[in-house]
């Protein structure tokens, strides 16, 4: 008799996954976000700030951070100097430096001050990739969009939700089994278990809701440093 490990499609496994991942941790994609915001514009800064760096940490550096540059027109005139010493913390301060006044500069000489909400508008920006675009779609705006973190990987590998290893394939597995309106809710929650239970090298299969559909239970794999370059934005 074929366990769940082994009957099910990929297409359905990522349902049910969905599914019992939702009951775990209900809410909306911007409900579960754990980076502090109140606008696209702080989000899309955050998200950035957030590249090889906590989200704890990104909470502490922000608030000081939107306090002397509330808006776009505000951080495409800061110091850089003072910029970096703000952003200090999170590591990798010249670059993120560099990719905030870019981005801020962008929106206000294109879009009018505006965060877009179009994937390619948003992927324009400075600092900003499609998993970073899909979080400010999925997040600010509620609009469709599935960020492939280095955890959303890890987990379509392991429960075996696509064949795919890049992110753009693994987001268009993912996308073509789920509704629009699941896709960013079901990233946020996949990166929620995989820090909390189903973590790289010694994931809680014990305690986990999903045991059961796991084909690799029990089987470390950590991400590639190649595949986390490739997901940091």
């Amino acid at each position: 008799m074929p366990t769940p490990r082994t009957a099910l499609t990929a297409r359905a496994r990522t349902q049910e996954v969905d599914r019992r991942l939702e009951a775990r941790f209900p809410g909306s994609a911007a409900s579960l976000c754990a980076l502090r915001h109140r606008n696209a514009f702080e989000l899309v800064v955050a998200t950035v700030l957030s590249a090889q760096c906590t989200d704890a940490r990104v909470n502490e550096v922000t608030p000081p951070l939107f306090a002397r540059f509330p808006t776009p027109a505000a951080l495409a005139s800061a110091p850089r100097d003072e910029l970096e010493q703000l952003l200090y913390t999170t590591g990798f301060f010249r670059a993120k430096a560099e990719h905030l006044l870019g981005l801020a500069a962008v929106l206000c000489e294109r879009f009018g001050g505006d965060v877009p909400s179009a994937l390619e508008d948003l992927q324009r920006l400075p600092g900003v990739g499609r998993k970073t675009a899909n979080v400010v779609r999925s997040v600010a705006f509620g609009l469709p969009g599935l960020p492939v973190d280095t955890h959303v990987m890890r987990l379509s590998r392991r429960l075996g939700l696509t064949r795919a290893t890049e992110p753009v394939g693994i987001e268009r597995a993912l996308c073509r089994a789920l509704p629009p309106a699941q896709w960013g809710g079901f990233s946020v929650r996949m990166i929620l278990h995989g820090r909390a239970t189903c973590t790289a090298r010694r994931p809680a299969c014990d305690e986990c809701v999903l045991e059961d559909l796991c084909p690799r239970r029990g089987v470390a794999l950590p991400m590639p440093a190649a595949a986390k370059r490739r997901t940091s934005r």
